[in-house]
């Protein structure tokens, strides 16, 4: 995809997609007037949920004064990648438009990324979660016109970005295909390379996108991916993740839901490549930190290209809510100005495996 995202599992959500009858989820909540902004939003609804004191998750459903235990909400992925397709279809012309921005942030670790896959002239690349395409344009240059890109996306829109400047640029070689990266529709054993920028952390079945990867990999052909590492060492981006979700009183997303520091911890990617079947794995973490004007200039970024943010406040009625959370992402992220500008805290890490 190229592009940080994260997709919380909201309440606006598990409203929309969990329950379909009026129900009430209860927990240890005694008054209405104490539940969280959004929760009394539902209050008149005849859908009513209400977060456990001891734990994240629903506990306890009441149906039409009938009380019945239930389990733990499960994420649902059918749902996620239809959020996550409008997202960026709505996304796709802003996240274009930052292109140069983009480029000049995740050039260099892109470069370092296709060195370390041997992607050359006359090379055959499928690039999953190509989104627009940023490093689908520097590896067609890579391979030439002997060479054979694929960009594939679940979003039709911003891949249509990819197609065009691809054909402004003259590379003929490039061809686009709106694909699930869980369901890759190539043919078995067709290329030198797989690539996918930012985009393998959001897949819902990580391990059916490596083994779909795997497969469509010549024998000795190499999977390269670009993740984020933790939370911690990405400020620029989970510090306003955390404020949206704690302004806007949102549970925490479900254990194994897909997101930006999915694959970041130690040894998590190098596992997963392991379990599809990839060997000789390489693991760089790469310091790849953001440099903008200002925190403000950031910030309109941000607001313009991360379509999860708006929908982690969309159960925020109030519009001078939001834009006090706007405000307060703001001054936390001023921390990263100094007298070159923002300099926002980021690392990736690169992982490539052989097939």
């Amino acid at each position: 995809m190229t592009r940080p995202c994260v997709h919380p599992y909201s309440a606006d959500w598990m409203l929309r997609t969990n329950w379909q009858h009026p129900i009430v989820v209860v927990a240890q909540m005694s008054a209405a007037s104490s539940f969280p902004r959004y929760y009394q939003s539902r209050w008149q609804s005849g859908i009513h949920y209400m977060p456990s004191d001891t734990s994240p998750h629903l506990s306890t459903i009441v149906l039409r004064d009938k009380t019945m235990t239930t389990s733990t909400p499960q994420f649902d992925s059918v749902k996620y990648k239809q959020t996550t397709r409008e997202q960026w279809q709505t996304a796709a012309e802003a996240w274009h438009r930052w292109g140069p921005t983009i480029e000049q942030w995740l050039g260099p670790v892109t470069e370092e990324m296709l060195n370390i896959a041997g992607v050359k002239a006359g090379s055959r690349v499928l690039d999953v979660a190509a989104g627009a395409g940023g490093q689908t344009l520097v590896a067609a240059r890579r391979v030439r016109s002997n060479g054979y890109i694929l960009a594939t996306d679940i979003s039709s829109d911003i891949l249509e970005y990819a197609a065009q400047d691809a054909l402004r640029a003259g590379l003929t070689h490039v061809e686009t295909r709106v694909l699930d990266g869980e369901n890759l529709d190539v043919e078995p054993g067709m290329f030198d390379a797989v690539i996918s920028r930012l985009g393998l952390i959001y897949f819902p079945d990580q391990h059916k996108a490596l083994t779909d990867m795997h497969r469509a990999l010549k024998p000795g052909g190499k999977m390269a991916a670009i993740v984020y590492s933790t939370a911690e060492n990405n400020k620029f981006f989970s510090i306003p993740v955390s404020i949206a979700r704690r302004r806007a009183q949102l549970p925490p997303p479900l254990p194994g839901q897909p997101g930006p520091f999915s694959l970041g911890q130690p040894g998590v990617l190098e596992d997963a490549y392991k379990k599809a079947g990839f060997h000789d794995i390489q693991i760089r973490v790469v310091p790849t930190p953001l440099h903008m004007t200002s925190a403000v200039e950031y910030l309109r970024f941000a607001r313009e290209s991360f379509g999860a943010l708006h929908q982690m406040l969309v159960g925020m009625s109030n519009e001078t809510e939001r834009q006090d959370v706007w405000k307060e992402i703001e001054q936390q992220l001023k921390q990263f100005e100094g007298a070159a500008g923002y300099e926002g805290p980021c690392e990736l890490i690169i992982g490539v495996g052989v097939k």
